[in-house]
């Protein structure tokens, strides 16, 4: 079979100028493009005393945004609410204020493994693991315009993401052992290492891949060195007494394209 010169091949992502693509998929696309940053955040120090049991959790929206606002300022891309211990309530609250943000820093948002939280809070990225929702059963929830990511653990996993052609990008890892995700096994540097030699290119037509699990300041340079262009933090920055100084250094450290 003939495959034309603009149509992507599997694996890869589509044409911004496709006639196939929306504007608002383009412009995502886009921004994965150059991603390099990525922060997943809980929101367990954003939330305000409250001694009754049966109430929602009172989010302080005011240090979230702010929160916000310096991650993306130091220099991150993508950040991601992720936080199975609040109400749905609670995590749309702070999806919908992370969108708003995201849309006036020009970076992206995303939502993790609930797709109906993902469909009402208009973020735009979803994130899934292996056990997750199927590429065709997100894609039937949210539709074509949302960026679809998932999490990879091992080489064949690592293949299926890169092949799938309505996944958008993956993630490799845990490099390190990390309290986020306690009693999964690291995966080391061998596998960021498997995805940057999948394709020779290696560059914005293949499959972005971010390599996650326990990477800071002391640890993203052998991460890089292993092929991995791209990283997912979550305390190196959440934790950080300055997040925006902390994102700019693991920012400078990533480099540019």
């Amino acid at each position: 079979m003939t495959t034309s010169k603009n149509s992507p091949r599997r694996g890869q992502l589509p044409p911004a100028e496709s006639p196939s693509v929306s504007a608002t998929r383009a412009a995502r696309l886009e921004r994965l493009r150059s991603a390099r940053l990525y922060l997943c955040c809980d929101l367990q120090r954003f939330l305000a005393t409250d001694p009754r049991q049966d109430t929602v959790e009172q989010l302080d929206t005011d240090r979230l945004e702010l929160f916000f606002r310096s991650a993306f300022r130091g220099g991150v891309d993508i950040i991601q609410v992720r936080d199975k211990k609040v109400s749905v309530r609670t995590e749309l609250e702070a999806l919908r204020l992370l969108v708003r943000v995201a849309e006036q820093e020009g970076g992206l948002s995303a939502a993790n493994d609930r797709a109906d939280a993902a469909l009402l809070s208009r973020v735009d990225v979803f994130h899934v693991g292996q056990t997750d929702l199927t590429t065709q059963q997100a894609r039937t929830v949210l539709g074509d315009d949302v960026l679809l990511g998932r999490s990879c653990h091992t080489r064949s996993q690592v293949v299926a993401a890169s092949e799938d052609p309505g996944t958008d990008y993956y993630c490799t890892g845990p490099v390190w052992e990390t309290p986020t995700k306690p009693g999964r096994p690291a995966v080391g540097l061998d596998l960021p290492a498997f995805a940057a030699d999948l394709d020779p290119v290696c560059g914005t037509s293949s499959t972005p891949f971010f390599a996650i699990g326990g990477i800071d300041e002391e640890t993203v340079s052998q991460v890089t060195a292993a092929g991995a262009g791209r990283i997912v933090v979550v305390r190196a920055i959440a934790d950080a007494a300055n997040p925006e100084n902390a994102a700019r250094r693991l920012a400078d450290a990533l480099g540019g394209e």
